[in-house]
């Protein structure tokens, strides 16, 4: 089979070989990779889009492959900055949903991870976003004040409601997972709010970009919060679960200060670096919308689009 550099080397069809293509782009082991090294391997796939001949074996191309789709945004081929990148996420995630359950006792501790942590998904928001819709400072300021503002009434009414009712130590763990899903429940959305109000950009079968639609944008923008909540969830309700149980073993009790930090991180590095491709790879990123749904809920669009070759429009949904 040639090499397309555009096209995913595993079947996106199918949630095995979409797992498998996200595994390779969220490798945290890529991460760390130099610009000089992005770059060449940018070159080398714009060399096989020229089909120009390059020194590579398959092995080669594939990996440059990876290595592009893991650091350059799939609409614009523009580099995406370091911290934003998925491959990065397990690392950032690591550090910020550790901190979030290790300090959970401190109001101030809350305050801070979970302004944080929200500074961080708003750079991770922005940076996987559909780049087709336009985006202002307005959004980006309203958005990010709106998800922190969220965040933080979550976690600190959770944190009294539990402390009030003096609820086990385990359901008051739990509280960092209900800010950070009302979070991803605003920030999102808030994000990409222009594509809800004017609609997201579809193409057709052929990949064309053939008009708008503001149920396309509501679907992507669905998919991509359940998918991010899907990811951070088992991490922060196993962690507090496998902690409790340990902390009831005399062994790790009589060491609790020096191993509960690097034993909560590193359960939450294995379990969330776990999740993100799986996360990643519930719903095709390369999505789309019937023209008859498109007919029944948004007519004013179907009637921009019925014309269009296939009865369904695509969009990237984003990450």
């Amino acid at each position: 089979m040639a090499f397309d550099p555009d096209q995913p080397r595993f079947d996106q069809s199918t949630f095995y070989g979409r797992l498998r293509h996200f595994a390779g782009m969220t490798d945290p082991r890529i991460a760390f990779s130099s610009t000089s090294e992005l770059i060449a391997a940018s070159d080398l796939m714009q060399k096989c889009r020229e089909k120009k001949p390059v020194p590579a074996t398959l092995e080669e191309l594939h990996r440059a492959q990876r290595l592009y789709q893991s650091a350059f945004h799939p609409d614009t081929g523009e580099l995406q900055n370091f911290a934003g990148r998925m491959c990065f996420n397990v690392w950032g995630g690591t550090m910020l949903c550790g901190a979030m359950m290790i300090w959970y006792k401190s109001t101030p501790a809350v305050i801070f991870w979970q302004w944080a942590n929200q500074s961080f998904n708003a750079l991770v928001n922005y940076t996987n976003r559909n780049a087709k819709s336009k985006l202002t400072t307005q959004d980006l300021v309203v958005s990010y004040s709106t998800a922190v503002s969220g965040a933080l009434a979550m976690a600190i009414g959770l944190k009294t409601y539990f402390a009030k009712k003096q609820s086990s130590p385990l359901a008051q763990r739990l509280v960092p997972l209900g800010a950070v899903a009302v979070a991803n429940a605003i920030n999102i959305p808030m994000m990409r709010q222009n594509e809800l109000k004017d609609g997201m950009t579809v193409t057709d079968v052929d990949g064309n970009n053939v008009g708008v639609s503001r149920l396309a944008a509501a679907k992507a923008i669905s998919l991509v919060v359940l998918s991010r909540n899907i990811i951070v969830a088992p991490c922060m309700i196993l962690t507090p679960v496998i902690m409790e149980g340990l902390n009831k073993v005399a062994s790790f009790r009589k060491h609790i200060n020096k191993l509960n930090i690097p034993t909560q991180l590193a359960l939450t590095f294995v379990i969330y670096g776990a999740m993100i491709p799986i996360g990643c790879a519930l719903f095709p990123q390369q999505n789309s919308v019937k023209l008859s749904t498109l007919k029944r809920w948004e007519p004013e669009a179907y009637e921009k689009l019925k014309g269009i070759k296939g009865d369904r429009v695509y969009f990237n949904k984003g990450l």
